[in-house]
């Protein structure tokens, strides 16, 4: 018999140890380590044995031309892939619990199943039954003859049915519950979610199937599990979203085969996720005439142009030091470009609420809104309007000056086509491209001369 070994795993970095530890000496992460019990394997099966036909090639010997994808039918499921589905390719979608991972998933299965009925699809859940996927699949109005369901945990028995009904597509949710019986430790460790990702990407690889595969996140939003997780596969997908709004934000982070800058937008509805093709219409409120603490900034996701506002609210706090209260945008970086509008237009702001929303429920993580941040904040400070065709885009420094960003010819090419009439950017910007488009362009080269614009 095999002796066991106990060890200690770092969940964060897989960092080993033979005796447990609080705080892992390799990555700094506290109470990470697992018990993990192994067998130790025999020298003799452990000895791999080399193939003759495994030796190095040239590059004139291999098959580099494109692969084939496979639209899935859903526009924005495939533009965040890079154009679709890579055969023998492994996707990782992570997303809140709640979000609408399985909804989606359950979506492009079924739109999978409709345009090519004679490719069979796996879908495997450790965490509904069956008949709970069924009745999801009949709120979706999704049928197929070929749409097989299979509720189990265990990776033997998951195998066992990929040979017996050889899927092109298979869905795995999720990860984090399925276990291998060649493992001795619980489901979710940094064991179990290793061996059962490299089993599943051996097992698909050598088929040619395509496969997603849904993890849980932290409570820090990054996938549960090893880093390594993220490092096998071929693509990693988050699901964001406010899980009380309506829409869903789908964003690439690493893609062996296309663009990580792209991002799909989805709405949910009583019917499940529907495509936004045009996101902008949706990020804008309406007009409201004379509404002070608004403003309009025009963010790029990958291959778009997206339209989105910003609201600011500034009260007077009798009771003690200014809150800032952010949605959709880090707080740090509001107090940053609240400490530029005190520093460089004399404002005092240290006993004033500032409130900041992103409308829509979209997250901002450039720096090419900061313009109209500022402007916003400015606007509801001075209780005074800005015209609603009117766009901020530019980054501002902590010395108060007002910098390019880049891809402007983007989107000075949507303003035109969607009628806004100015743009106030930084002075290079307004040099570069003034006259070329039928939009009044402003150039400022200080925070200090916004206040004398509005």
């Amino acid at each position: 018999m095999a002796k066991k070994n106990t060890i200690y795993i770092c969940s964060n970095c897989t960092y080993q140890v033979s005796k447990w530890t609080g705080k892992c000496p390799e990555c700094g992460e506290w109470n990470s380590f697992e018990e993990q019990i192994l067998e130790r394997p025999n020298a003799k099966t452990a000895t791999r044995k080399i193939s003759k036909s495994e030796k190095p090639l040239l590059i004139s010997e291999i098959d580099s031309h494109d692969q084939l994808r496979v639209k899935t039918g859903i526009n924005e499921f495939d533009r965040v892939l890079g154009g679709g589905i890579v055969p023998g390719s492994l996707v990782l979608i992570g997303g809140e619990p709640g979000i609408g991972k399985s909804t989606l998933l359950t979506s492009v299965m079924g739109q999978l199943v409709a345009n090519a009925p004679d490719r069979p699809i796996l879908y495997v859940s450790g965490e509904e039954s069956s008949g709970q996927i069924a009745q999801r699949m009949k709120r979706l109005k999704i049928t197929g003859e070929n749409f097989f369901i299979y509720h189990e945990t265990n990776w033997q028995n998951i195998q066992e049915q990929i040979r017996v009904v050889k899927p092109a597509f298979i869905v795995l949710d999720s990860i984090q519950t399925t276990i291998s019986s060649e493992i001795q430790s619980a489901p979710g460790t940094v064991s179990q979610v290793r061996e059962v990702t490299y089993e599943l990407m051996n097992e698909i690889k050598s088929r040619g199937m395509m496969s997603f595969v849904i993890g849980h996140i932290t409570k820090d939003g990054s996938i549960a599990g090893p880093k390594i997780l993220e490092h096998m596969v071929d693509t990693v997908i988050y699901f964001e979203g406010d899980q009380h709004g309506h829409y869903r934000v789908l964003r690439g982070i690493k893609n062996r085969f296309g663009s990580t800058n792209e991002v799909g937008v989805f709405e949910m509805t009583g019917e499940g996720l529907k495509e936004v093709p045009n996101p902008s219409q949706y990020f804008l409120d309406e007009n409201l005439e004379k509404a002070y603490g608004r403003s309009l900034t025009c963010v790029v996701e990958g291959s778009r142009s997206i339209f989105v506002e910003l609201q600011a609210l500034v009260v007077s706090n009798h009771n003690g030091n200014g809150r800032r209260t952010t949605h959709g945008i880090d707080n740090n970086r509001l107090s940053m470009l609240i400490a530029v509008l005190e520093k460089y237009l004399g404002l005092s702001m240290s006993y004033s609420d500032v409130f900041l929303n992103v409308v829509g429920g979209i997250r901002l993580d450039s720096r090419e809104s900061d313009l109209s941040i500022i402007a916003s904040i400015l606007s509801s400070y001075k209780t005074h309007p800005i015209e609603p065709s009117t766009v901020f885009v530019g980054e501002v420094g902590l010395t108060g000056e007002v910098r390019a960003t880049p891809k402007m010819e983007m989107r000075l090419r949507e303003m035109s086509q969607l009628n806004y009439r100015c743009l106030v950017t930084s002075k290079k910007v307004a040099s570069e491209f003034d006259g070329k488009f039928p939009i009044k362009i402003i150039g400022i080269e200080k925070v200090t001369e916004l206040e004398n614009f509005l």
